[in-house]
């Protein structure tokens, strides 16, 4: 997955400047193994959710965040000022809710990785061990806030380099390194082999995953202020993070794919099961420098996580001073945390870990429902984000911004339907099983993802509906 997280106030940033700071937003090494299972058709889908999502959601974002009256607020600000309060506070709820869903992800994957490396492979196996652990890790990163972003500016740098640059450059290495030295792979290729096979439905159902690493650029584009030359140098930054994304993307997901086989693959500890691989085929004992690999890239997802915990909730605080949630969640500590926002998200994310892994069994089936729900409602926001879009581009043209998406207005309206058709279809196929389920894990699949996306989404009507008859009777 991508980061959402408030940019510092700088009067100009440069065309390298933008592209850095929307790389660190969008890149999430904990998805290299889902990419694995994909094989060579990681390919195709990677460069297709950068044509089809990516690229057209950043320009729509664009332009949103550069309408002269609406610089500040994201999400929340763009929908309500374009459809209305309550399709805004759902827009920033869904955007928000969609991260205490996503934090079971990262967590799962810092377990798998100790699992395997330090062969403590009951914290994984076990559900309620998992589960417990999984909350606590949580539970520490969100009290590690409550003295404001000051203390984990280093962990963040730290991570960064050291849990995902140096191990996506080190997997490439490695794995060539592999296949040059007679290693066997485990990927077979073919000549269509890039191409899925769209007779299959199943087949394609992992695509919401790729869509996934790709969300959040909507986040970045309250950056698109304070660049320089924004008109010309925007387009290509997002270009230049297409790119620099689906070949990262690529290198970690074929690293993976060909050291380890699919039947055997954790989607938890695909990373180090890969590095285990190659490290295993040259013969050397590296037992140390896996268990030294698994701490930087466990600091590289927890960054991430940090980064994820205070940001989001600061779209809701803004809803709050807006009147849509009661006024106690605006209120903050003397370092700018707002503690019961943070207090409710704990609680929430700590459901979530409860109900997926407890009804999932803690293992590949838990990783995929906690991906699938993210996508959920990570989707409707967006379905409302391109809503808002349309009816800035058609209702209020007469409105000023610094950046315009290309094409004019037919260009736009071509732009936003492709982003918008190609979020539909994600959301449809995400009640699709994935073909890697059994038979047996269809029925739990169903029993966490249905319930807990029709419970998510109505949600913020609910809450606006109780709010809205509050304010008329006072």
């Amino acid at each position: 997955m991508a980061r959402i997280k408030k940019p510092k106030t700088l009067k100009h940033i440069t065309l390298f400047g933008f592209f850095a700071v929307t790389v660190a937003m969008t890149m999430d090494i904990h998805e290299y193994p889902v990419f694995a299972t994909s094989g060579l058709h990681l390919i195709f889908f990677l460069v297709a959710g950068a044509i089809l999502w990516f690229i057209p959601t950043a320009l729509c974002a664009a332009e949103l965040a550069t309408v002269e009256t609406w610089k500040d607020g994201g999400i929340f600000v763009w929908v309500r000022n374009t459809l209305g309060k309550r399709l805004g506070f759902a827009a920033i709820f869904f955007q928000w809710l969609q991260v205490t869903v996503g934090f079971t992800a990262m967590l799962y994957f810092i377990i798998g990785i100790f699992a395997d490396s330090f062969n403590l492979a009951i914290i994984n196996e076990n559900p309620l061990l998992k589960c417990g652990l999984a909350a606590l890790i949580f539970w520490v990163m969100s009290l590690m806030q409550l003295r404001g972003s000051r203390h984990t500016v280093l962990i963040n740098k730290i991570g960064v380099i050291a849990g995902i640059l140096i191990p996506a450059v080190l997997m490439a290495f490695m794995s060539i390194a592999f296949l040059a030295s007679g290693g066997h792979s485990n990927l077979e290729l073919i000549g269509d082999s890039v191409m899925p096979d769209f007779s299959k439905i199943t087949t394609i159902v992992v695509f919401i995953s790729f869509i996934l690493s790709y969300m959040g650029i909507e986040a970045s584009a309250s950056y698109t202020n304070e660049m320089k030359d924004p008109k010309k140098n925007y387009p290509i930054a997002i270009l230049m993070v297409a790119g620099v994304a689906i070949l990262l993307n690529v290198i970690g997901g074929l690293s993976i794919a060909i050291t380890v086989p699919n039947s055997d693959l954790s989607l938890n500890a695909g990373i180090i099961q890969s590095l285990q691989a190659t490290l295993e085929f040259f013969g050397a004992n590296f037992g140390w420098l896996i268990k030294i690999l698994t701490v930087m890239i466990a600091t590289g997802v927890l960054s991430e996580l940090s980064g994820w915990v205070v940001g989001p909730i600061k779209g809701l605080q803004q809803a709050a001073e807006d009147g849509l949630l009661p006024a106690k969640y605006v209120r903050t500590n003397r370092h700018g945390v707002p503690t019961r926002l943070l207090l409710v998200q704990g609680i929430i994310t700590t459901a979530w870990i409860t109900i997926i892994t407890l009804i999932g069994g803690g293992n590949n089936l838990s990783f995929l429902i906690s991906i699938t729900i993210t996508v959920v409602i990570y989707a409707v926001a967006y379905l409302l984000m391109y809503a808002g879009y349309f009816n800035l581009i058609l209702k209020k043209k007469h409105l000023k911004r610094r950046f315009e998406a290309p094409g004019g207005q037919i260009g736009k309206i071509i732009i936003a339907s492709v982003g918008l058709v190609t979020t539909v279809f994600c959301l449809v196929i995400s009640f699709i099983p994935p073909s890697s389920l059994t038979g047996g894990q269809t029925g739990p699949y169903f029993a966490a993802l249905v319930p807990a996306s029709l419970l998510a989404l109505s949600a913020p009507f609910v809450i606006y509906a109780v709010r809205n008859r509050k304010s008329k009777t006072s």
